[in-house]
């Protein structure tokens, strides 16, 4: 596919048409339509779980108009830990820790063969006609649902100025694995870690320019650490947010860019104001109890998990108090409070999701490589809660892809709660017309 520029106009958004599709393989879709299935698809694969029969997973996303999955594929436990991994035991964070959390409600202990699950899961991708994003959560949530602490003390070893090209490396390791299988055409693009910036890859940098820009010299080692073995895979990063101001450190040698284009807003203020990425010391409990909490929540300064299991904690990058507010909150009252105050930043976010969209865009494109939204777009809300699943954010839906559209990203999500462990897996129509719009379907 060769790099050209457009100028056709979207009606109602005045956006261009820029290609940033450059060096995309004949053999994969044009577009990619991605459900992101993160670390879930083998953390929960209990009884009655999301993840339990992974065909009908595939089936269920090929209904809602996907034809890629974007996934956490664990390539440091499987190839680089040292680890036997034929009998991985995976199960939640013990006392009930996390329990009604997004991403962390993994309701049923279970275990795995690991790398046998891994080729079962692109075994169904390939009858189901499926591009896979690659990526690893390692160095943030992964290990935190192993019942051991092998895994985490593992990753934890690694030097960190060490730890991108390892994961490359890594990733190598699994490609070669599945070209013996006769199932690398799969692979849409691998990513070294998800989210360079906002996890335990940046341990070590000296902490004087942005994270993004100390990172770039891993990042470029680690891109040609992976094209030195597999020059024929897009390889590239994958940034929390759109990183507008530190754009500068993308590897230069980037085959492929992807960006996470969390909006937040009226989100921001609720974090902001309860304080829930700072220090607990500072976590407004009287507050949050009269205006989020469950009447029977304990307090923050009392409610951990288990003495054993505080190293999870500290395997995982979400904070304790955003935890214990997601984990103890009244649904309905957090929906009610950012309803109340979504008016006030209503068209900040939405100039915030186009800015984004745009700076990525022009950057992939100047670059002449593809851009992928594999995340997206108000952020991370209570898993009971409805605020993206509601009017709202369906509608920030709907902006986001007609965007992605409009830049002719590669690959986008129709939002990241878009998923079979996520509510908004059950709104079916929304999800065929944003893949559809993805897509270019009729």
């Amino acid at each position: 596919m060769t790099s050209t520029t457009r100028t056709t106009m979207v009606t109602g958004n005045d956006v261009p048409r820029t290609r940033s599709a450059g060096r995309v393989p004949d053999h994969l879709p044009d577009r990619l339509a991605i459900t992101l299935w993160d670390f879930s698809w083998y953390v929960r694969t209990g009884p009655d779980e999301p993840f339990e029969d992974l065909d009908a997973a595939f089936t269920a996303a090929a209904e809602r108009g996907y034809n890629a999955v974007r996934i956490c594929a664990m390539p440091f436990l499987l190839f680089r830990s040292g680890l036997d991994t034929s009998a991985l035991r995976l199960e939640p964070i013990g006392g009930g820790y996390a329990s009604r959390v997004r991403w962390y409600d993994v309701a049923r202990p279970t275990t795995i063969d690991a790398r046998a699950h891994l080729l079962a899961f692109f075994r169904a991708a390939d009858r189901h006609g499926f591009a896979v994003v690659v990526s690893s959560w390692e160095y943030q949530q992964s290990p935190a649902f192993a019942a051991e602490r092998d895994w985490y003390d593992a990753l934890t070893a690694v030097p960190p100025a060490d730890r991108a090209v390892l994961l490359a490396e890594a990733l190598a390791d699994l490609v070669d694995l599945l070209v013996a299988e006769g199932l690398d055409h799969t692979v849409a693009l691998v990513e070294p870690h998800n989210e360079v910036q906002a996890g335990h890859l940046t341990a070590g940098l000296p902490g004087v320019e942005d994270p993004v820009v100390e990172l770039r010299d891993r990042l470029e080692a680690a891109v040609e650490a992976f094209a030195a073995r597999h020059p024929d895979v897009l390889c590239g990063p994958n940034y929390a947010a759109v990183p507008v101001t530190a754009m500068r450190g993308v590897p230069r040698n980037a085959q492929v860019l992807g960006v996470h284009p969390y909006v937040y807003g009226v989100l921001d203020q609720l974090v902001e104001e309860f304080a829930l990425r700072g220090d607990p010391a500072d976590f407004p409990q009287e507050r949050a109890d009269a205006e989020l909490l469950r009447p029977d929540a304990p307090r923050l300064a009392s409610w951990a998990p288990p003495a054993d299991e505080e190293w999870k904690r500290r395997a995982s990058i979400v904070g304790h108090a955003e935890i214990y507010v997601h984990d103890w909150c009244d649904p309905e009252a957090v929906d009610r409070w950012l309803y109340d105050r979504y008016g006030a930043h209503r068209i900040a976010m939405a100039n915030r999701l186009r800015e984004w969209i745009g700076v990525a865009a022009d950057t992939a494109a100047r670059m002449g490589v593809p851009l992928v939204l594999g995340e997206g777009w108000v952020g991370y809300t209570p898993r009971d809660g409805r605020f993206e699943e509601g009017p709202v954010g369906a509608q920030i839906c709907r902006d986001a892809v007609r965007l992605a559209d409009a830049v002719d990203a590669w690959g986008s999500v129709v939002c990241s709660n878009a998923a079979p462990h996520h509510a908004m897996w059950q709104d079916v129509a929304l999800q065929r017309e944003c893949t559809d719009v993805i897509c270019r379907r009729s």
